[in-house]
C-alpha cells in the first residue's frame, strides 16, 4: 500500500460543547505528524485490556481465487473505551453516508460488496 503524499500543514482548531452549555472545550487537531494511507481490507483482535485493528489492501485482483494475499501496512491498537466511541462514531457516519448516497450492501464472504466501491 502506498503512502499518500499528504500531510496536514496546519492544525485544524475544533470547538466541542461539553454538558453544560456554558462552558466549552477547545480541541485542537494536530496533523502535523499525520499520513495517510489507504486500506480495502481490515480485521480486528482483542484482549481483556485492548482492540487490535489491522489495515492493508488485498493484493489478489481475480475472484474465486483460492488464495488471497493481503498487505498489512498499519497496526492500530486502542483500550476498549476508545474503541467503543470509534464503533459509534463510525455508525454515525456510516448511516449519514447511506442518508446522502443509498444502502451499501454488503453480501459478507463473497465480496459482492465491494464490486460497487
Amino acid at each position: 500500500m502506498e503512502k499518500l503524499e499528504e500531510k496536514a500543514e496546519t492544525a485544524t482548531d475544533i470547538e466541542v460543547e461539553t454538558e453544560t452549555p456554558s462552558e466549552q472545550t477547545k480541541i485542537r487537531w494536530d496533523g502535523s505528524k499525520m499520513v495517510s494511507t489507504y486500506a480495502n481490507v481490515c480485521n480486528v483482535s482483542s484482549t481483556r485490556e485492548e482492540m487490535t485493528l489491522l489495515f492493508g489492501t488485498n493484493q489478489s485482483w481475480h475472484a474465486g481465487q483460492k488464495e488471497l494475499t493481503v498487505e498489512l501496512t498499519n497496526r492500530t491498537v486502542m483500550n476498549p473505551y476508545a474503541a467503543k466511541r470509534l464503533a459509534i462514531l463510525l455508525g454515525n457516519t456510516i448511516r449519514e453516508y447511506e442518508a446522502q448516497f443509498g444502502e451499501l450492501k454488503l453480501n459478507i464472504g463473497d465480496n459482492e460488496g465491494e464490486k460497487n466501491s
